[in-house]
């Protein structure tokens, strides 16, 4: 279904009301660290990145790696660990020793290899981003991901295209908690209604629809880039550049 868009509440307080129909389009002002007037183009673009940008190893590769159904794993695996790293409560020779409930070892830098092959960008969302980034738009990573978002980095260089802002493992804090959106907010110095909010899974989503920025519930390239148009949002195609 095309235009799935879910527009934020009527009435979010203390912040202003939110349009009804389309995220703010503006071009705003800030002022540069060299003291120059610049212009901000608005809506800002918030981008889950597992399994929205990047495809997600943890599902489609990891339970082959330990041989184990997918069942298995998530019976035998620590249920909060995964989480904990998330957050950089722990580093990955905690992960290690705390992995599975029942503390056997296994082989971290296999895993860490298995997860490296396993990334790569999602079918046609490469193309969009570069797109988004040629109109000016300003991106930003909004993600659930541990230290090892810098493999992705590495691979991938989606640096090329937004900026690694919010990742769990430096903020501290893991999406749907409204805290690490409205901490989103503050960094980014604009109002919700002038963000709009990507994600593979609709929990995330509807949290930031809560806090007044506009949501897309992502299910593939060519549906998101229609969705943004529908928002306004100028898409090009690279046939066009």
């Amino acid at each position: 279904m095309v235009g799935c868009v879910f527009r934020p509440p009527a009435v979010f307080s203390p912040l202003p009301k939110p349009p009804t129909s389309r995220p703010r389009q503006a071009m705003a002002a800030n002022r540069s660290t060299s003291g120059l007037t610049v212009e901000r183009k608005l809506p800002v673009l918030l981008f889950d990145v597992m399994d929205t940008i990047v495809r997600d190893p943890f599902y489609h590769d990891i339970p082959a790696f330990f041989q184990m159904s997918m069942k298995e794993l998530l019976d035998t695996k620590h249920p909060t660990v995964w989480a904990e790293f998330e957050k950089g409560l722990i580093d990955e020779n905690d992960l290690a020793k705390k992995f599975f409930k029942d503390g056997r070892p296994f082989d971290l830098e296999g895993l860490k290899q298995c997860m490296l092959r396993g990334y790569s960008y999602v079918d046609g969302v490469e193309e969009l981003l570069h797109s988004l980034k040629r109109n000016n738009y300003e991106l930003h990573a909004f993600t659930n991901y541990p230290i090892w978002y810098k493999m992705i980095e590495e691979k991938l260089r989606l640096s090329k295209y937004l900026s690694w802002t919010f990742c769990s493992c430096i903020i501290g804090k893991r999406k749907p908690a409204p805290e690490f959106y409205m901490e989103a907010l503050h960094h980014l110095g604009v109002e919700p209604a002038s963000c709009i909010f990507i994600d593979d899974r609709m929990a995330n989503v509807e949290a930031a629809v809560n806090v007044g920025m506009f949501g897309l519930h992502f299910r593939n390239a060519d549906t998101l880039k229609q969705e943004l148009s529908s928002l306004g949002v100028e898409v090009v195609t690279l046939d066009n550049l």
